[in-house]
């Protein structure tokens, strides 16, 4: 939506992107670009067109700033991405006399993202703090400028070192950007930079803290935190955090680690930490927290956890430190509030969701209730195909017993046991009862007349010596369509609106959509490394990485972009490098030498757009070789 001011407002829980869209007109082709936000309902994703982008006039190109004075605040010139020409360069104003027909095109490169990557390296100041931590030594190829190569990889085409050096560093312009030849780039190299950058994280993410605190003007009195882990392959005997345990990934066979999160509001990562595979989430808490005041002091921040952190003796540790609090509670509390849900008294903070404060029993904390219509939909629908999960398979036993193949009590038991563990949703709504049914004589079965003979033995029948009854429960009914789409908050923020404390936590969404990030663009698992300080740096830069995404999603964000970088990625990744060859003659027509340039294609007039939005604009050529003509 858009706010007084005509700019774009993102609302709660949604994230936006771009669309392209292109339409003939007087028999040209023109592109257009569309704001969509994507939203969630009951019946699941939908978008909606928030702005058309258009193409912008030459009178509205003027109005956008360059990228240093958008994000900085500062009347000042944005530094060059690249390095001035060299001062020996040939000059271009000497006429030259060129054979058209062997003019040529060589050199293919894709250049679009890596030169976003790098410029949005230099924006936060990574390549200047590398330079502090590692000075220049004897290498060939100076530890920053590693580091480099490693995180924009990342960013731009994940993959391990091994396929950065001989598929993606080839084909890539980073050669012509950051002066390193293709030959000095290769996995020991790379390894060995992985080594060199991990001892620095707490400089890096203090670095970054200020950094980004300085870009977007954020706020780090509201942390948000979460746990995810992500997985290895092969044994990893060499690390002991290599541990089994709950995989958020799927892959309970292979071994993990657990890697905490913690992001501001606006999703803009201030650090993290690493656990062994096996680590319970409520035990991260007290490292983390002790973690950020190590680096940042002690404050009054408030943390936003899910109910999987909740419990009390880490509510305890919260107070203790002074910290303040928004978290979520475990359904079976919700129990506790029967009442207060069966009550109108309920404030509406957005459209179909409502909320409402209960005060806790010592006066030291606040309970929230929420309630939401899409939620409620959506469990109402869960709760009824588990009953007639659980009905059908009620009647399938209660079968099996009536014909006498399901007689023994405890595989009766063990059969139920599981029913009901396979539809725990519904598992309270009937009262079940095994009766074990008195002796009987077993009794022949009928045979038809017609095959009847001496041959045909007679089948024999067992009677039923079980009997499987059930009876619904309507208290499980009645509390079931009572808490449907509820769901409990609780804080230690006394004085603070009911309205305010929930738009706090659905915040908590960012971080988990921080984990989406790390695992769906910028290729965190599987884990390719053994050695605990590979795995440690693997995730290092992972976390460098996306610290550049969301740099760019900000970015995005302030240009009326929206806020998923892919769409811009995948336009910029069309944009290439090259050399253009131009065989140059003598006057009487004698091969001279060959004029090589580095030039950068043109943007076609969607990319335009995009990169004008963002107020930057693309090299033309990058260098200029002349070369001797072998005869």
């Amino acid at each position: 939506m858009c706010d007084a001011r005509g700019v774009v407002r993102r609302c709660e829980g949604t994230h936006m992107y771009l669309r392209r869209y292109e339409r003939g007109k007087n028999g040209k082709k023109h592109s257009y670009w569309a704001l969509v936000e994507s939203y969630r309902t009951g019946r699941g994703s939908r978008q909606r067109i928030v702005a058309y982008l258009g193409e912008l006039k030459p009178s509205e190109q003027n109005g956008w700033a360059q990228l240093g004075r958008r994000l900085d605040g500062e009347a000042r010139p944005q530094p060059s991405l690249f390095d001035p020409p060299a001062a020996d360069e040939p000059a271009d104003d000497e006429p030259v006399l060129v054979d058209l027909k062997g003019v040529r095109f060589e050199r293919l490169r894709d250049f679009g993202p890596v030169w976003l990557a790098l410029g949005l390296w230099r924006l936060l100041g990574l390549d200047v703090l590398f330079q502090g931590l590692l000075p220049r030594g004897r290498e060939d190829v100076p530890w920053p400028v590693t580091a480099a190569i490693l995180v924009i990889a990342r960013f731009c085409r994940p993959s391990s070192e091994l396929f950065i050096e001989h598929t993606w560093y080839r084909s890539s312009a980073l050669e012509d950007l950051l002066g390193v030849p293709i030959d000095k780039v290769h996995t020991d190299r790379l390894y060995a930079g992985l080594d060199q950058v991990l001892p620095h994280k707490a400089a890096l993410e203090k670095h970054l803290q200020e950094r980004l605190g300085i870009l977007f003007d954020l706020k780090y009195d509201l942390l948000l935190y979460d746990v995810t882990s992500t997985y290895f392959e092969g044994q990893c005997a060499g690390n002991p955090q290599a541990k089994r345990g709950y995989s958020r990934d799927s892959r309970p066979d292979c071994l993990q680690v657990c890697i905490g999160l913690v992001v501001t509001e606006e999703g803009m990562p201030l650090g993290y930490e690493v656990f062994a595979g096996n680590t319970n989430d409520s035990k991260t808490i007290p490292e983390i927290v002790a973690a950020m005041e190590a680096k940042y002091g002690q404050a009054q921040r408030v943390w936003v956890l899910d109910r999987g952190m909740v419990s009390e003796k880490n509510l305890a540790f919260l107070r203790e430190h002074q910290g303040q609090y928004i978290v979520g509670t475990p359904r079976a509390m919700l129990r506790q509030f029967e009442r207060q849900l069966s009550e109108d008294d309920w404030q509406s903070v957005q459209e179909g969701v409502e909320v409402k404060l209960v005060p806790g029993p010592d006066g030291s904390e606040i309970f929230i209730l929420a309630r939401s219509v899409d939620r409620r939909e959506k469990e109402k629908a869960m709760h009824q195909r588990f009953l007639e999960r659980l009905e059908t398979g009620l009647q399938k036993l209660a079968a099996a017993a009536a014909s006498g193949r399901l007689h023994d009590p405890a595989v009766a038991n063990r059969r139920l046991g599981r029913l009901l563990q396979r539809c725990w949703r519904a598992a309270a709504a009937f009262e079940v009862t095994i009766t074990v049914l008195p002796p009987a004589e077993t009794v022949a079965e009928p045979v038809a007349e017609a095959v009847a003979d001496a041959a045909t033995p007679r089948r024999r029948r067992r009677s039923p010596r079980l009997a499987i009854t059930w009876t619904r429960q309507s208290t499980w009914s009645d509390w079931a369509t009572l808490s449907e789409g509820c769901y409990l908050l609780r804080s230690n923020l006394i004085g603070v609106d009911a309205a305010t404390l929930w738009k706090r936590y659905i915040q908590l969404t960012e971080a988990e959509w921080a984990f989406r990030i790390h695992k769906d663009e910028l290729g965190i698992r599987p884990i390719w490394h053994h050695k605990s300080e590979r795995v440690q740096a693997h995730i290092l830069v992972c976390f460098l990485a996306y610290v550049l995404w969301k740099t760019l999603g900000q970015w995005m964000q302030r240009s009326g972009l929206g806020d998923a970088p892919r769409t811009l990625l995948d336009e910029l990744a069309k944009i290439k490098s090259g050399d253009v060859v131009l065989p140059a003659r003598t006057r009487d027509g004698r091969p001279d030498r060959n004029i090589r340039l580095r030039c950068v294609t043109t943007p076609d007039a969607a990319q335009k757009v995009l990169l004008n939005r963002l107020g930057i604009t693309l090299p033309s050529r990058l260098r200029r070789l002349d070369e001797a003509v072998q005869l």
